[in-house]
């Protein structure tokens, strides 16, 4: 069966798949003005990746692809589809801040840029303000 990839709430499921890559989940609640997606498969979380809105630029969080399930394009395919959606809402630019996959992204366009450059919406995010550590390279991409 193929790997189903769709809008969806955030669940108890998704909080354990990405907390099992060390990635943060207390600001994503139900509810919450992101749009999250997931890829599945007979009812298996296999990824997850979020979109945050903020004005006309995005914050693109939470990429999480399931061990054993990394590697053949599926991480790729959540970003598309959250990209999809922020060119459908208009949005100029997605921004992010990774600590381990700096390459990963590079290699779907995403350049590094200054943390402190960012849109002060973004720069008020959650993300920015006060989950990933200073340490993360911040990366963009204009849409």
């Amino acid at each position: 069966m193929d790997v189903v990839i769709s809008l969806a709430q955030f669940d108890p499921q998704t909080e354990e798949l990405l907390q099992s890559s060390g990635l943060p989940t207390s600001d994503l609640i139900a509810g919450h003005a992101s749009r999250q997606f997931l890829a599945a498969r007979r009812g298996g979380l296999l990824g997850t990746v979020a979109v945050e809105f903020h004005g006309e630029h995005g914050v693109l969080r939470s990429l999480c692809v399931a061990e054993g399930h990394r590697g053949d394009g599926l991480g790729r395919r959540l970003v598309r589809e959250a990209e999809r959606l922020a060119v459908q809402r208009e949005v100029l630019a997605l921004y992010l801040l990774t600590t381990t996959a700096q390459d990963v992204f590079a290699a779907m366009g995403y350049v590094q840029c200054d943390r402190g450059q960012v849109p002060p919406l973004v720069g008020a995010s959650s993300q920015f303000e006060r989950l990933c550590p200073s340490s993360a390279v911040c990366m963009s991409k204009r849409l």
